[in-house]
């Protein structure tokens, strides 16, 4: 009997030694969105001068559908972005309009924020859209994490030259991401903290992005609560919901 253990321990240790660079994105990724995920955000976006702050619903099904809502402040109420496969969406009820979002603009702000519109929306795929290379292993925020290195892949429609990430190996979450440009400079960090157990789930609950070259910017974006795994249909990613969901 001890034998037979040992060897399962042996086998175990060997699986996760064999990990990928792509593996170990995939779990991460994976463990981050669920199959579905329905979520309550808060974000606020900091300046030396001044700040401002809003509350928002997101709901996500696999890497093609994603839903966010703005809640709160009134004067954003209702604004929302739209990812269905291919095709991005925003709607701004102010106007009554909906815009589609190309290709061009995944680089832009969204709404006033330092993430990006392909930073929220996904439009690349952190799995299928990047080369990986595991770098080493560093510690940060006291926790042993993968580093690791992301390359676009030619064909790939990707706002950044390169993406260097930072994965625990205990829980496999994202810890630190930095965004570098397409002449290697630092553009943007990303670090997340408050690693708490929300529906079954050990994640970060609150993010930190900063910019490299603009001091005292940051945005915070803070997971209230998210369910994961959660019945969400196909239909419920609409252009016409878009326009009405609360």
């Amino acid at each position: 009997m001890k034998h037979i253990i040992m060897i399962a321990l042996l086998m175990t240790m060997n699986l996760f030694a064999q990990l990928t660079a792509t593996d170990i994105i995939e779990k991460s990724d994976k463990k981050m969105r669920g199959k579905t995920n329905r979520s309550i955000m808060s974000m606020k976006i900091v300046r030396p001068e001044w700040s401002r702050e809003m509350t928002m619903k997101s709901w996500s099904k696999g890497e093609d559908y994603f839903l966010l809502v703005v809640t709160e402040p009134a004067k954003d109420k209702g604004t929302a972005s739209l990812k269905r496969e291919s095709e991005l969406w925003n709607w701004f009820p102010n106007i009554e309009r909906t815009v589609k979002i190309s290709s061009s603009l995944l680089s832009q702000s969204w709404m006033g924020s330092d993430f990006k519109n392909d930073d929220l929306l996904r439009e690349s795929s952190i799995i299928y859209d990047y080369d990986h290379e595991v770098l080493g292993e560093e510690v940060y925020d006291e926790v042993t994490c993968y580093k690791i290195q992301m390359i676009p892949k030619q064909d790939a429609a990707i706002v950044w030259g390169k993406v260097v990430i930072w994965i625990s190996k205990e829980h496999f979450n994202q810890r630190k991401v930095e965004y570098y440009d397409e002449d290697d400079f630092l553009v943007n960090t990303m670090y997340t903290f408050d690693v708490k157990e929300m529906s079954g789930r050990k994640i970060p609950t609150r993010m930190e992005m900063v910019p490299a070259e603009d001091e005292g910017h940051k945005t915070i974006l803070y997971t209230r609560a998210i369910e994961f795994d959660v019945p969400i249909k196909d239909s419920f990613f609409s252009l016409q919901n878009l326009k009405r969901v609360r």
